[in-house]
């Protein structure tokens, strides 16, 4: 073990790591990143197919974000959002306001995605108040949902693994069936489907929508639930009935937005028009912390008072609009278009979703799906069964240990392997990371 890593393993707690396990499989030391690969302290690179969490959208240390950063950084670096502004945020609201929903004008900073989503339950929480309907307190949630880390974010999550020890400190929220097509909660079959799973959102928001503030879901693709993609009338359907019953909707496109699914946003795959959109990790293309909660006039205008109303929106993060990171996200949004990315994706998607598909014949996966470049592989322990391979079985590890053998990052979610992979992507990359996973899961003895 090397000097760093043994500096490492003194000082430095990792996130969903048990530590202990570092003793025999230290963290791996990446000294430099180029495009779609990582590079160890030998020289040695790593294809990152899960786009390091998410966020990296146009490979690393693309040279025009990187310029973009250094400019910035020479002029202003940081000024608080209180009182001040700066020309970064408003070109950059301005932009993001252009691309997402007509009805979203209105942009709230802040600098990861569980502050985004804590921003959108707040706001929704205080418009009521703000409008005398004081019975409205809680909010609907899907079961294998995720928003993130803090208190609220956890509390309008599924309660598993990752957050079970901190229940108790959890909110009152409503719990609803997960449209998980492999898994139906409802017990039907795809060719048997009438979207039941709608159900049981559609009476509790007619039986209690005057307690309810809002409904909150990842629109199309539950990332760290599964990677479970979900039919689009379950959106549209969704979106209706909050409409019909007064409730928010807050679309989490934490995950899914910045051209992950084939479009610029989750929800552009549709036409709905939400009240909140929750944005970050590909926002700067994973160079620097930065999110934004966006919402409507309307709810802005609800706070819109004179001071001893009481009515302002007391909430705030210390590096809310830094102009570094806002110089960052502007910088990659040029990209987009300069690069003219969603002419080329189209192709990209459909190499990839038809080599993925040649998993189905694999003895433990049970299912493939994918939306964009995001896919995902289910193993079970039985394929009729449907039989899920218990946790002590520790498939992950195995599976990102082998990975690393044929130069790939994979961090499988439970029993599911997936990839996210960078916009950049080319064909051939594709081709070299599914053949080695391939290769990997058919030399598994589950």
């Amino acid at each position: 073990m090397n000097d760093w890593i043994k500096k490492d393993l003194k000082y430095n707690w990792h996130p969903y790591t048990q530590m202990k396990d570092c003793r025999q499989m230290p963290p791996l030391f990446i000294e430099r990143a180029k495009g779609f690969k990582l590079y160890d302290k030998t020289g040695n690179f790593y294809y990152d197919t899960i786009s390091s969490w998410w966020c990296n959208i146009h490979g690393h240390s693309h040279p025009k974000i990187t310029a973009a950063i250094s400019r910035q950084a020479k002029q202003l670096d940081h000024v608080l959002f209180a009182g001040f502004t700066h020309r970064g945020a408003i070109e950059l609201s301005e932009r993001l306001v252009d691309l997402a929903p007509v009805n979203l004008k209105r942009v709230f900073y802040s600098d990861n995605g569980s502050t985004a989503v804590e921003t959108a339950l707040k706001m929704s929480f205080q418009y009521w108040q703000n409008n005398n309907q004081k019975k409205k307190k809680l909010f609907l949630a899907l079961d294998r949902g995720y928003h993130g880390d803090t208190i609220g974010a956890m509390s309008v999550s599924g309660v598993d693994l990752f957050n079970r020890v901190f229940k108790p400190l959890f909110y009152q929220t409503v719990k609803l069936p997960s449209p998980y097509c492999y898994r139906c909660p409802m017990g039907k079959t795809k060719a048997a489907c009438r979207l039941d799973c709608l159900k049981p959102l559609e009476t509790v928001l007619k039986d209690r929508h005057q307690e309810i503030c809002a409904f909150i879901l990842e629109p199309l693709l539950m990332a760290a639930g599964g990677m479970i993609v979900y039919p689009k009338e379950y959106l549209v359907k969704a979106a209706e009935l909050t409409k019909k019953y007064k409730v928010h909707l807050i679309l989490d496109e934490v995950a899914t937005g910045f051209g992950r699914t084939g479009r610029m946003f989750s929800a552009d795959h549709v036409s709905v028009d939400p009240d909140f959109m929750c944005l970050s990790k590909g926002l700067t293309s994973g160079t620097l912390p930065l999110s934004v909660t966006l919402t409507t006039d309307k709810i802005y205008e609800a706070f819109y008072a004179d001071y001893q109303d009481k009515k302002t929106f007391y909430h705030g993060h210390t590096y809310t609009a830094n102009p570094i990171a806002c110089a960052a996200a502007k910088a990659s949004l040029d990209i987009f278009n300069e690069d003219d990315i969603f002419k080329s994706l189209p192709a990209k998607i459909k190499f990839f979703q038809k080599q993925l598909e040649k998993f189905r014949d694999l003895d433990f996966v049970g299912d493939v799906r994918s939306l964009g470049l995001v896919g995902a592989i289910e193993l079970v322990k039985n394929k009729k069964t449907k039989a899920v391979l218990p946790f002590q079985r520790r498939i992950g590890i195995e599976i990102y240990k082998k990975g690393l053998n044929q130069h790939l990052i994979l961090r499988p979610l439970g029993n599911v392997i997936y990839f996210y992979l960078p916009l950049c992507v080319t064909k051939q990359e594709i081709k070299f990371v599914l053949d080695k996973s391939y290769q990997i899961i058919e030399s598994l003895t589950i």
